[in-house]
């Protein structure tokens, strides 16, 4: 699968040498082929918290993952609450992008909001119009889909290996892989 649209999952090949992206599950929540691509990495931790990078006091540890290698200044998040959070832009059935973070803050205080149904990043991941296309030719990512429920309850240090576990085939194959072939 090649074509991509928003909530579609970039896997990361076993062996793509940029250390940005090493084993990496990016979900996209734009596409847009006259203006490039934004994604978030689903799996690569950071060892902040939410309430780190604020200054308002935010009481459950809500861990912040590495989003990408583009503006880490720059706040986002992923959630399944839109019912209870306004705003924000639906990237696939169950998983909203953004929307009134005073909102967010609240209801985390106020325990409406858990930690499993957000996950917040720090930077993004962006492409350039055509940039990932010509990566997509290069064989670079595998194009895939995946459910609200994997993004929101699978551990960082599994979910490569699992996304592609679940996609069977080859790819469960892929999915033991060491990470550096010379070491096997």
């Amino acid at each position: 699968m090649r074509n991509i649209s928003k909530g579609s999952v970039l896997i990361s090949e076993p062996f793509l040498g940029d250390p940005n992206f090493s084993r990496s599950v990016v979900l996209i929540c734009e596409h847009e082929t006259t203006q490039g691509s934004f994604g978030l990495i689903l799996n690569q931790t950071s060892s902040l918290f939410l309430a780190d990078v604020l200054e308002e006091n935010i009481y459950p540890d809500i861990p912040l993952f590495v989003g990408g290698p583009v503006q880490h200044n720059t706040l986002h998040y992923l959630h399944r609450r839109p019912d209870v959070i306004d705003g924000g832009i639906e990237v696939m059935k169950g998983v909203t992008w953004g929307g009134n973070f005073q909102q967010v803050k609240e209801l985390l205080n106020n325990g409406v909001l858990s930690a499993n149904d957000i996950r917040c990043f720090i930077g993004y991941s962006g492409w350039e119009i055509d940039q990932l296309d010509n990566e997509l030719k290069k064989d670079s990512w595998i194009v895939s889909k995946t459910t609200a429920d994997v993004i929101f309850d699978t551990p960082a240090e599994n979910f490569w290996r699992n996304i592609l576990k679940d996609m069977g085939g080859d790819f469960k194959v892929m999915a033991n892989y060491p990470i550096d072939p010379r070491l096997n």
